[in-house]
């Protein structure tokens, strides 16, 4: 919670990227105290005091073998073997298509797993703007209330 003793009459709104007007010629220190009023009221309607944000974090992503390796081996192995089936070697075929698939494979698995920890930031960081979204509802809704206007 703001120390209302250290801030300055306009500086919870100027914090929320909030311009208020005191419209029925409020003074600097009423305005100073409905704020104050108002970003507690927000805090209890909202479940979010932006001081003090909930820690968000990511959903584990896995980090270990992807398994892609052994997918593509298969694959290429498989593969492999057929081609070696034409030219008359199926089992030289199949090794040389499980080192190439297993290859692919896991730089397939490598990549998939960046683009999950990226979405996992993104949705964090969605959370996380939704949190403050809600607060600064709240926090309009009340300086409205006391004969502001707010934008």
């Amino acid at each position: 919670m703001p120390d209302t003793a250290k801030i300055s009459y306009n500086q919870i709104s100027q914090g929320l990227d909030l311009f208020i007007y005191p419209s029925k010629g409020q003074s600097k220190s009423q305005q100073k105290k409905d704020e104050v009023e108002c970003y507690y009221w927000a805090t209890e309607q909202s479940g979010i005091d932006p001081l003090n944000l909930p820690k968000v974090e990511a959903a584990p992503v896995q980090s270990g073998p992807t398994g892609g390796g052994a997918r593509g081996a298969a694959k290429g192995a498989a593969a492999g073997a057929a081609i070696g089936a034409i030219t008359g070697d199926a089992g030289e075929g199949a090794a040389v298509g499980a080192v190439v698939g297993g290859l692919s494979g896991r730089r397939a698995g490598k990549a998939g797993q960046a683009q999950a920890n990226q979405q996992a930031e993104a949705n964090v960081a969605a959370q996380e703007q939704k949190m403050m979204d809600d607060f600064k509802k709240a926090f309009s809704v009340c300086i409205e209330g006391k004969g502001y206007t707010i934008k």
